[in-house]
């Protein structure tokens, strides 16, 4: 579980831009932006910064004065499904738009100008699972990982992995790596220069019918029982209880609004 990034460092205060292709930024969009903050900012540590107000109102989470994920306010009328959503570096995303409608996903906004942060669009894979693509102008995108609070992984969560892992490959140049056991037969990583950056879970008949396939982002605590409970202390609910992984001891967990998300402990 690892981020792919021109940086050799990647707790750097001044990242490097990120490689193509890479996640490089997590956002979610709420209906209420203040209760929202004071969730995360209570489970993580999270401080918050105004962002570029394109979409409506729009924070980043501050972590150690780095920047680590957005959260925005949906407007009232608008009833869509409350998630995190990865955002992938581009160099160009209208370019990487266009590869998104001719390999059958949909971009639902955008691409346009957030500010003099960048430029983004909003899409989904043929499947339905919604990403975002960025292209960095003053903004590059999460400025600090490998510390609790901070994003770890992102996994999709769909119904067979092989036609849209094709659609991931083309679009934003991943290789891909089948796995290597029989324990997850349908779980495709996605490399980036042979760097493991994101991963495609088939998981047939157990999606969630409510959710459908979707984005599932990790972020790293240093212990996942104890942000567990915290999570049920803050109104939250666990999906999945804390147990180990190979990559750490992990758990699945929503906030108070139902944006859904991992807690992973890695092992040191």
């Amino acid at each position: 579980m690892t981020e792919a990034r021109d940086s050799a460092d990647p707790n750097s205060t001044a990242p490097a831009r990120y490689a193509p292709g890479t996640p490089c930024w997590v956002s979610l969009m709420v209906h209420g932006l203040t209760s929202t903050q004071e969730f995360y900012g209570e489970l993580f540590g999270w401080e918050f910064r105004p962002g570029p107000q394109q979409l409506g109102p729009y924070v980043r989470a501050v972590l150690d004065g780095r920047e680590v994920a957005g959260i925005g306010q949906l407007p009232p009328d608008r009833h869509l499904p409350i998630a995190w959503t990865p955002y992938f570096a581009s160099d160009d995303v209208d370019v990487t738009a266009e590869t998104v409608r001719l390999c059958g996903g949909t971009i639902g906004v955008g691409p346009l100008d957030a500010a003099e942060a960048g430029r983004l669009a909003i899409g989904s894979d043929p499947c339905g699972a919604v990403f975002g693509v960025w292209q960095a102008a003053a903004h590059l995108g999460t400025a600090i990982t490998g510390v609790p609070g901070t994003p770890a992984w992102n996994e999709l969560l769909t119904f067979e992995s092989a036609t849209v892992v094709k659609f991931y490959e083309t679009v934003f140049g991943f290789e891909r790596r089948e796995p290597v056991d029989s324990t997850d037969p349908d779980t495709v990583t996605l490399l980036l220069d042979s760097r493991p950056v994101a991963a495609v879970q088939g998981v047939g008949n157990t999606l969630p019918r409510d959710r459908g396939p979707h984005w599932l982002t990790y972020f790293e605590v240093a212990d996942t029982d104890a942000a567990v409970a915290r999570v049920a202390d803050l109104g939250g609910h666990v999906l999945a209880p804390p147990h180990d992984s190979p990559h750490g001891r992990v758990a699945t967990v929503t906030d108070p609004e139902g944006a859904r998300f991992a807690l992973i402990q890695n092992p040191h």
